[in-house]
């Protein structure tokens, strides 16, 4: 479907052909007859499926449509402060030819950004992209600024809710019109999200996009060592493939960010971190540099796995196996974009076996062991029963006595030999990447 069928002002029109976009993404199709329509909605859609154009372009067709505009008249929440730059970006853009003005507020920033912050709020724009605690900040000055407000936007609730924002959104919906329209999207729909949406919204539309299994363009392997082992593993893999020149590491704790990224400084790797305990201005200096290649990896916690739109990344690393299926493919759905192939890498340690298990099973297919011969020391080869149990602890497996990488015993040998063979037909090398187009032309808006 083409984006004129919406009947959107000329001026929306003028900005979606001037970023070179022609076709709507199946969400938006389903999506924006309904806002337009001025419906509530519950939306469950992944990151890359367009969802944040789904609601940003009906939204400023209506500000543009109203006879006059008095204050916010919309406030979209969403889950972390890069995610609130990314959308209020994107306003800009497709607001390029309009009046319509937007505003980010979030935290982690000087006295000067406070002060341009509360001044739009003061002021009215017409759109506040916000994180919850931030917001919350500027609320308790003075809740009035949103007593026009007409739409409210809770994106990726489902990661809002994970992060423990959920007392906070209740306090600012008490604090907005009840008399609105609402929207709420998510990547997963879980529980906890539902309950959330038949608390706030009235009579709700549904669009439901399945989520989608990895681009063919990634290339996905698989690679099982003792945790211990990851850290000297990771810098050797990285040494030793040189055409990988943008790589992203995701670990689960924050904590982990900065021990990896000593790491492999360490080893000579050029190498950033990004995690919510950064100031917010060295989180947007770490990823203008990892943007900008000035350094080859950033390592990063769950916070880039989602909306954040970084193009040429050759690799990605699961440095700790995802605890889901949908974050692993919004882990991996940051590379093998553009036309360029990409390749994802997860390290799999004992007692995670069951989740890679999890994984595959959501593919509907196995994830190949990777085979290159200079890794085969750093190789211990899950059990059959860690594919099925969770592990409480780390615990050196049955019959197999603890050692450090690089001094491997007998048993260990025989033991990946074993699997080595059993592992060679799934098993493969990293194949040569596939650059990206360098004339690329984007037929639908990204996230």
């Amino acid at each position: 479907m083409e984006f004129s069928a919406f009947h959107f002002d000329e001026t929306i029109l003028q900005a979606l052909e001037a970023m070179g976009y022609q076709e709507t993404t199946p969400v938006q199709a389903q999506a924006i007859p309904i806002i337009q329509a001025g419906q509530d909605l519950i939306a469950c859609a992944q990151t890359g499926t367009g969802k944040t154009a789904a609601f940003v372009l009906p939204i400023i067709d209506r500000l543009l449509k109203m006879p006059e505009r008095k204050g916010i008249s919309v406030l979209i929440i969403a889950s972390t402060r890069e995610l609130v730059l990314q959308i209020d970006q994107q306003i800009d853009g497709l607001a390029y030819f309009t009046r319509v003005s937007s505003k980010a507020v979030y935290g982690g920033n000087d006295g000067k950004e406070w002060d341009l912050q509360r001044d739009a709020l003061d002021a009215g724009a017409d759109i506040i992209v916000a994180v919850p605690g931030r917001l919350i900040s500027f609320l308790g000055r003075n809740a009035e600024q949103f007593r026009e407000l007409k739409i409210l936007v809770l994106d990726e609730a489902d990661q809002m809710l994970d992060m423990g924002f959920l007392p906070q959104i209740q306090k600012i919906i008490d604090e907005l019109p009840r008399e609105r329209q609402t929207l709420l999207f998510s990547a997963t729909m879980p529980q906890q999200v539902r309950r959330l949406a038949e608390k706030i919204l009235h009579n709700p539309q549904a669009v439901d996009i399945a989520i989608s299994k990895p681009a063919e363009s990634i290339q996905q392997f698989q690679f099982q060592l003792q945790h211990e082992a990851k850290p000297k593993f990771l810098n050797e893999l990285v040494k030793r493939h040189p055409e990988f020149q943008s790589i992203i590491i995701f670990v689960k704790r924050k904590s982990d960010v900065r021990t990896i990224v000593r790491g492999l400084l360490r080893g000579g790797i050029n190498t950033c971190g990004i995690s919510a305990d950064l100031e917010q201005a060295q989180r947007e200096e770490a990823l203008r540099d990892f943007k900008a290649h000035k350094v080859t990896a950033i390592v990063a916690t769950d916070i880039l796995s989602r909306g954040i739109d970084i193009e040429e990344v050759s690799l990605v690393v699961n440095y700790d196996v995802p605890v889901d299926p949908e974050a692993y493919v919004h882990r991996i759905g940051r590379t093998g974009r553009a036309s360029a192939t990409g390749i994802a890498l997860t390290l799999v340690s004992q007692e995670d076996g069951y989740l890679l298990r999890r994984i595959e099973k959501f593919l509907d297919k196995s994830v190949p062991l990777l085979q290159e011969e200079w890794a085969q020391e750093y190789l211990t080869p899950l059990a059959p029963e860690d594919m099925t149990k969770r592990k409480s602890k780390r615990t050196p497996r049955r019959n197999t006595a603890p050692r450090a990488v690089g001094q491997q015993q007998k048993q260990g040998e025989g033991q990946k030999r074993q699997a080595s063979a059993k592992n060679q037909k799934s098993g493969r090398k990293f194949p040569p990447r596939r650059k990206p187009k360098t004339e690329k032309v984007q037929t639908e808006p990204s996230e």
